[in-house]
């Protein structure tokens, strides 16, 4: 094992052994080394890594601190990985999320209260088919991410929304606008609130497998 590598195990080790807690500030750099017997270098490198992915947050002149690790965060790094697909991992990307989009529906039907609900009234009504490609992507990300943080699954939310590429949403949209389908593709997000709405969950996990799929569908087409 890498001598890095090994550092960082030891840190993460510290941090589910709750000897390191979320906000918590690392012990200086020497004494640290000192006490996981590894050097200075090799424990900087791990640090660096692992301020990366998010586990630590490396503050000039005050010191290294825990971050929150909530899924959010942790899972920031996954949005940048799917920003570098290619044509055949969107597919695969899609089929990831026709697993999970309807998992997240059915569960935000059971799990949705009035707050969010109300989000995501608002998200339909702002857009109608006549808005611009950039418009129909902000209204896409922020209805899909409204299900899923309705779901009351932190983990689940973080990840849907992890997989949510703008760059792919923007391809999909102009396609969609330039075939006139856009304002069937937002009845479909009509038809997913109201079944969440009404506490349906079969119907609205039923209703988001054949949108994600139809959209999933027109994309396997135009790659």
């Amino acid at each position: 094992m890498a001598v890095t590598d090994e550092a960082i195990l030891r840190i993460k080790e510290m941090i589910l052994s709750g000897e390191l807690a979320p906000g918590d500030r690392l012990p200086p750099e020497k004494e640290l080394s000192e006490r996981l017997g590894l050097s200075r270098s090799s424990l900087r490198e791990a640090v660096k890594a692992l301020e990366v992915i998010r586990v630590l947050d490396v503050r000039r002149g005050d010191g290294t601190y825990v971050t929150s690790l909530e899924p959010r965060l942790l899972l920031e790094a996954m949005s940048f990985v799917v920003d570098l697909h290619d044509d055949h991992s969107i597919l695969e990307i899609f089929a990831v999320r026709r697993i999970l989009e309807p998992a997240a529906a059915s569960l935000a039907a059971r799990h949705a209260g009035d707050a969010e609900l109300e989000r995501l009234r608002e998200s339909v009504a702002g857009v109608d088919h006549a808005a611009d490609v950039e418009s129909l992507v902000d209204h896409d990300l922020e209805f899909h991410r409204g299900i899923a943080d309705a779901t009351g699954n932190g983990y689940l939310a973080s990840l849907i929304d992890s997989l949510s590429s703008h760059t792919v949403r923007a391809r999909i949209w102009r396609g969609i606008t330039q075939e006139s389908a856009v304002e069937r593709t937002l009845q479909e997000h009509h038809a997913i609130l109201d079944a969440i709405a009404a506490g349906d969950a079969e119907l609205a996990s039923a209703l988001t497998v054949v949108h994600v799929s139809g959209v999933e569908q027109w994309l396997r087409s135009a790659l």
